[in-house]
């Protein structure tokens, strides 16, 4: 039996730095970096209480695996939506973008 203080201080600190990086910065790799960390976050949540319960689901695993293919197909969409922005305008600050 593992102790769940570290996971979750783990998963919030990854948490806080995710959001702070979603909502202080400007350029949009940045964004995305600080949302991969939330979903990290979530995944290391996921997996420490999954292998904390007695589960006969497994549902912690399974929710895991779901979390993984997300985040592998949101990194796929918004970096082609950023190299196409980069590529229209030379910049991928989100001030300068229109609404």
């Amino acid at each position: 039996m593992i102790h769940l203080a570290g996971p979750y201080l783990l998963a919030a600190v990854l948490a806080g730095l995710g959001t702070y990086g979603v909502l202080a910065r400007r350029n949009a790799v940045l964004v995305l970096i600080g949302v991969e960390l939330v979903l990290n976050a979530a995944t290391l949540l996921l997996v420490s209480v999954g292998a904390s319960g007695g589960d006969r689901w497994a549902a912690g695993n399974i929710l895991t695996l779901f979390v993984i293919t997300i985040a592998a197909a949101e990194v796929c969409v918004a970096l082609a939506v950023v190299l196409a922005v980069y590529r229209l305008r030379g910049d991928i600050d989100l001030d300068r973008t229109r609404p």
